[in-house]
């Protein structure tokens, strides 16, 4: 395992090593996905309207344990083309969509219908500690 975290986790960066990420992200094990996801020695890069939006594309709960995600190359795959998409915009999207107000699937979104099914999103907080804790949102019904 390299030890540089710019070497092992820089989703932009030109040494990218998207095996090196997933295994970083297994060995999380009973950590929510969302904080896993968030952990810069895991995933330089992400901060956390991405790792709410992976959560919501992948249908992942965001307090789902790591060890319970099926397809983390694809979660991580997925990672660096949403990050790779918004290098060179000013306005970040994940649904496409660059008009305001529809940028995002869940992020901000508390209390309105989820794009897909319309469920109201929901959120709450989450982190490795009180001190790192962040906003987290999901679709009740799109993520379990």
């Amino acid at each position: 395992m390299t030890s540089s975290i710019s070497a092992i986790s820089a989703l932009l960066g030109p040494d990218w090593d998207a095996g090196e990420a997933v295994e970083r992200l297994r060995a999380a094990g009973e950590r929510p996905v969302a904080v896993a996801l968030g952990d810069q020695r895991n995933l330089a890069g992400l901060g956390n309207v991405y790792v709410n939006e992976l959560c919501f594309l992948r249908g992942l709960l965001p307090t789902r344990p790591v060890a319970e995600v099926t397809d983390l190359d694809g979660l991580v795959a997925l990672a660096h083309r949403l990050i790779t998409a918004n290098r060179d915009r000013s306005e970040r999207t994940t649904t496409g969509n660059l008009r305001r107000g529809a940028r995002t699937f869940v992020y901000g979104r508390e209390r309105q219908p989820c794009r897909r099914c319309g469920t109201p999103i929901r959120s709450g907080q989450l982190g490795r500690s009180e001190l790192e804790k962040r906003v987290t949102y999901w679709c009740p019904r799109c993520q379990t």
